[in-house]
């Protein structure tokens, strides 16, 4: 879709990222949604026009595509492109996970590492914003050549990463297994045992709680985002997850432990529903153990089903909403499905999971809705957190860093929320994230200088 902006400075800004950027629909979403937000700011403080801290926070700072080749286990050379977008160390490192996935090109590494600037921002820990990937899909593969996939694809990106330059972390398709592949890889060509990947294992200075961080997260965040706006509260409500990832899972570990019950849940084939309630042990020995499918459910929990297609578990009667697998995954079809059938809250766990039109309906009905930049900030706060035990070689308990997760969550839903009320517009946290993202980025870049 394209946007329209009030703002001429904004409106030129944005006509130049479609000119340089045109087949690049991901991208070209995120960055107009962003800009839509950012005309108070502007309006109010014409410094960031001139000192053209808009036309930079747009352009990446660095963008590197490389090619990764690989033997499978047929002795067949196999070739995929990766990639890794550092998009702004204005406030600290480049931050931000590595996706494999066959959907993975320059659009969608693009829109990621821009998002993951704000994001970042607002957990408030001195990181940057980058991302990272490749089209390779995990899926289907076997751990030998996952193995030479990730060692082959870590042998190029070494080059460019450090634990004070590039800090990279999993995300899609790249969990536990791929990141102690990539990490071994990079301490045999450097020679050095740093924290230059977070997601590792608690062997050799991962940290607890980064497995459940994100799913997590987006509860301490929609708790708080009921507590404070309507004086409600998770617990007795019917919840609806897409996904079945660590994002969805652990988020539906934790709205259970708060009392809520979850129907339903997804892979990229189709969902299943358990009027009764999902009984995630079912769950993780399927997804965690066995790395099946979402369909094997139905096979060992009685009255649960399962349908073909993901786009109809926005059909499910729910009160709350979590979109926990990808981008764009609930239209604007889906989003009025979802307001007919009484959703009183959406927060967004995947990145960007909501089109425009379906986040503009959300608002226009007055629900609660958590986006992606601030809900599912949790992931990349506990990696900074990881961050931290490294450097300081140190290792904290599950509980340590799970209270910290909780008050990093609470803050970044009352930063917001508090910008959302500065800037007339109280309740909308789509623009309050995206203006209390900008403001500490952007105040860094002037400080820095134009040649930055």
């Amino acid at each position: 879709m394209a946007f329209t902006f009030k703002n001429a400075y904004l409106q030129g800004v944005y006509d130049s990222v479609v000119k340089r950027n045109g087949n690049e629909p991901e991208f070209l979403q995120a960055v107009g949604e962003v800009l839509m937000s950012l005309e108070p700011v502007v309006e109010k403080d014409p410094s960031y026009e001139t000192n053209g801290v808009i036309d930079r926070i747009v352009e990446p700072e660095r963008m590197i595509q490389f090619r990764v080749s690989w033997v499978d286990d047929n002795g067949k050379v196999q070739v995929n492109r990766g990639f890794r977008c550092q998009f702004n160390s204005a406030i600290g490192p480049y931050k931000g996970g590595l996706r494999l996935h066959p959907s993975v090109c320059a659009s969608v590494i693009k829109f990621l590492g821009f998002e993951q600037t704000f994001k970042n921002s607002l957990t408030t820990l001195p990181m940057g914003g980058g991302k990272g990937g490749s089209d390779f899909d995990p899926k289907g593969k076997s751990d030998n050549e996952i193995m030479r996939f990730c060692q082959s694809f870590m042998t190029e990106l070494s080059k460019h990463i450090g634990a004070d330059t590039d800090v990279p972390a999993g995300d899609i398709g790249t969990g536990a297994r791929e990141i102690g592949y990539m990490f071994g890889q990079y301490k045999r060509l450097r020679n050095e045992f740093t924290g230059v990947l977070t997601g590792k294992g608690l062997s050799y200075g991962g940290s607890l709680a980064r497995t459940e961080a994100t799913g997590y997260g987006l509860l301490y965040f929609t708790e708080e985002m009921m507590s404070c706006m309507k004086n409600d509260s998770v617990k007795g409500k019917t919840v609806v997850v897409s996904g079945s990832g660590n994002v969805a899972i652990y988020a539906t570990e934790k709205a259970q432990a708060l009392g809520a019950k979850v129907v339903a849940l997804s892979d990229s084939n189709g969902y299943i529903y358990d009027p009764n309630g999902i009984k995630l042990d079912v769950v993780k020995q399927i997804k965690e153990v066995e790395r099946g499918r979402i369909k094997e459910y139905v096979n060992r929990v009685e009255g649960a089903t399962y349908t073909e297609g993901c786009k109809g578990i926005w059909t499910i009667k729910c009160d709350i909403a979590l979109p926990c697998a990808t981008q764009n995954e609930i239209d604007g079809e889906s989003a009025e499905i979802l307001l007919k059938n009484g959703v009183q809250v959406v927060a967004e766990g995947a990145n960007m999971p909501s089109t425009p039109e379906a986040i503009d309906k959300f608002l226009a009905a007055g629900i609660l809705f958590g986006p992606a930049k601030a809900a599912n900030a949790g992931g990349v706060a506990t990696s900074g957190l990881e961050m931290s035990q490294n450097s300081e070689r140190l290792s904290w308990t599950f509980e340590e860093v799970d209270a910290k997760l909780k008050q990093i969550m609470i803050n970044i839903f009352h930063n917001a929320y508090d910008r959302s009320k500065e800037y007339d517009v109280e309740g909308n946290l789509v623009v309050g994230a995206n203006i209390a993202g900008f403001l500490k980025v952007a105040d860094a870049m002037k400080w820095q200088g134009v040649a930055y």
